[in-house]
C-alpha cells in the first residue's frame, strides 16, 4: 500500500477517535497500540517495543518541567495572590479610552507570566471585570473580547506548559523556546491595548468614559507592592535561565517554590489549598504525560511506515517557495483549530511539520513561537473553541454565543498579525534567546 493511503487512513481514524470525544490522552494510546500491533507483530512484541519506547519518552530529564509549571500556576490561583495584581494595573491606568479594557489586557499579561492558565485567566477576568464593564455601558463586542483575546497570552509567555510540551515533541530547545515567548507575548499585548484605545478613541459609545479617582505618584508607587509577588516568580523562572543559572527544569522549580513561600508569607498557605494544588498538579500532569508517551510512539510508527519522510520530500518538491510552504502549514492549524483542541492539534501536526520546518533550513524556534500563537487561535475560533465555552459560562445569562463570537474575531485577527509580524521580523522573538547565557 502507498505510504499517502497509509497516511490518510491513519490519520483519519486519529481524527474519528478525537471527534468522537474520547480524551486526548486515551485516543492516541488507543491509535499507538493498535498500531504498535500490527506494525512490531502482534503480541508480546509490539507491546514491548510500544511500553519500552514510552518510557524512553518520560525519562526526558525537561519532562519534570512540566509538573513544577502547573504547580506554579495552582499556587498563585488558589492562594489568591494573582487577583491583588490587578489593584497596581488599575492605579496605573489612569484615564485611557477602554480603560477597563487595557485593565483585562494588563491583567491578562500579568497573569500569565505568573500562572500560565489561559482558561483560569478568562474566567477570572469574566467573574471580576464583566459585570463592572455592564455597568459602565460598554459593549459586548469589546468587553467580552477583552476578556478572551487576552487569556492566550497564557500559552506564549512563561512559564507556558505548552511550550513545554512543544519542546518536548518538537525537539526545540525549550528554555530558548520559553524565553522567545516573552517578546512575542508582549507584542501582542502591544497589539491588543493599540486596538482597544484605538476602537474607543474612534466610537466612544463601544466604551464610554467614566471619572476616575486621581491619585497621586506616592500612592501609584505604594500600588506597586502587588507586583512584588510577580517579579519573584519572573526572576526564578525567566532570570534563572536567561542568565544560565538555571535549566529550565530547575527554574520551574525554583518558581513553584518561590510560588508556595510567597504564599506562605501572605498566610495563604494552609493544607486545604496545598491540597488542592497538589491534586490539580497531578490530575493534569498525568494527562500529559500519558499524551507524551502516546505522541512518541506515534511519530515513530508515522516514520516507520515512511509517512514523514515521503511527505517532507513531497512538500519540498512543491512549486511554492519555502515561506510560502510555512504559511500553508499554519493555515492548516488555523483551520484545525476550529475543531480539536490545542493539545490534539499538536499531536497531529508536529510530526509532519518538523521534518519539514528541517527541509526547508527553517529555524525550529522561529516556526515554534509562531505554532504557538497560531495554537492559541484555536481557543478563540468557533464552533468549539474552548475560551468561548469558558466566556459563556462567566457572561450574563441573556450573552448569545453569537455575539461571543463576533467579540472573538478582532483578537483572533490581532494574533494573525502578530504571526505576520514574527515571519517578516524574525529577530523580535529571537533576539532574547540569541542572548541566552549559556
Amino acid at each position: 500500500m502507498e505510504w499517502y493511503w497509509i497516511g490518510l487512513i491513519v490519520f483519519g481514524l486519529l481524527m474519528i477517535v478525537l471527534l468522537s470525544g474520547v480524551n486526548v490522552g486515551f485516543g492516541f494510546m488507543l491509535i499507538t497500540l493498535v498500531g504498535a500491533t500490527i506494525i512490531y507483530g502482534g503480541g508480546e512484541r509490539g507491546i514491548f517495543i510500544l511500553f519500552t519506547n514510552m518510557r524512553s519518552a518520560l525519562s526526558n530529564f525537561f519532562i519534570i518541567s512540566i509538573p513544577m509549571f502547573i504547580l506554579l500556576g495552582e499556587v498563585m490561583f488558589h492562594s489568591g495572590l494573582a487577583s491583588n495584581m490587578l489593584d497596581a494595573v488599575d492605579a496605573w491606568l489612569g484615564k485611557l479610552p477602554g480603560r477597563l479594557g487595557l485593565v483585562a489586557v494588563s491583567w491578562s499579561t500579568l497573569l500569565a507570566a505568573s500562572t500560565g492558565v489561559n482558561m483560569a485567566s478568562a474566567a477570572m477576568l469574566g467573574k471580576l471585570l464583566l459585570p463592572e464593564m455592564e455597568k459602565r455601558g460598554y459593549k459586548r463586542i469589546l468587553s467580552l473580547g477583552c476578556i478572551m483575546g487576552p487569556g492566550g497570552l497564557a500559552m506564549i509567555i512563561p512559564p507556558s506548559g505548552l511550550a513545554v510540551l512543544l519542546g518536548v515533541l518538537a525537539e526545540i530547545p525549550i528554555g530558548k523556546l520559553l524565553l522567545s515567548g516573552v517578546p512575542a507575548g508582549l507584542l501582542m499585548a502591544t497589539l491588543m491595548a493599540v486596538y482597544i484605545i484605538g476602537i474607543s478613541w474612534l466610537k466612544p459609545s463601544i466604551a464610554p468614559r467614566y471619572d476616575v479617582k486621581s491619585m497621586t505618584l506616592s500612592q501609584k508607587l505604594r500600588a506597586l507592592r502587588h507586583l512584588i509577588p510577580l517579579a519573584v516568580i519572573i526572576f526564578c523562572v525567566i532570570g534563572l535561565m536567561f542568565f544560565g543559572i538555571a535549566t529550565p527544569t530547575e527554574a520551574a522549580a525554583a518558581g513553584a517554590a518561590g510560588a508556595l513561600v510567597l504564599a506562605a508569607f501572605r498566610g495563604k498557605l494552609n493544607w486545604l489549598m496545598l491540597k488542592k494544588c497538589i491534586m490539580g498538579t497531578v490530575e493534569v500532569s498525568c494527562m500529559i504525560f500519558l499524551i507524551i508517551g502516546g505522541a512518541t510512539i506515534f511519530t515513530q510508527l508515522i516514520a516507520y511506515t515512511g509517512i514523514t519522510g515521503n511527505l517532507s520530500r513531497f512538500a519540498v518538491s512543491l512549486p511554492l517557495p519555502p515561506i510560502g510552504i510555512m504559511i500553508c502549514m499554519l493555515t492548516i492549524v488555523l483551520f484545525l483549530g476550529c475543531l480539536l483542541d490545542s493539545v490534539s492539534i499538536m499531536m497531529i501536526t508536529i510530526p509532519i511539520f518538523m521534518p519539514i520546518v528541517r527541509a526547508l533550513h527553517f529555524d525550529p524556534l522561529w516556526f515554534g513561537i509562531m505554532y504557538l500563537i497560531d495554537i492559541d487561535i484555536g481557543f478563540l475560533t468557533p464552533p468549539f473553541g474552548m475560551t468561548l465555552f469558558v466566556m459563556k459560562g462567566v457572561s450574563p445569562p441573556d450573552t448569545t454565543i453569537d455575539e461571543i463570537y463576533k467579540a472573538a474575531v478582532p483578537f483572533i485577527l490581532i494574533d494573525i498579525v502578530a504571526i505576520g509580524f514574527i515571519m517578516v521580523f524574525p529577530d523580535v522573538a529571537l533576539f532574547l534567546p540569541n542572548m541566552m547565557m549559556k
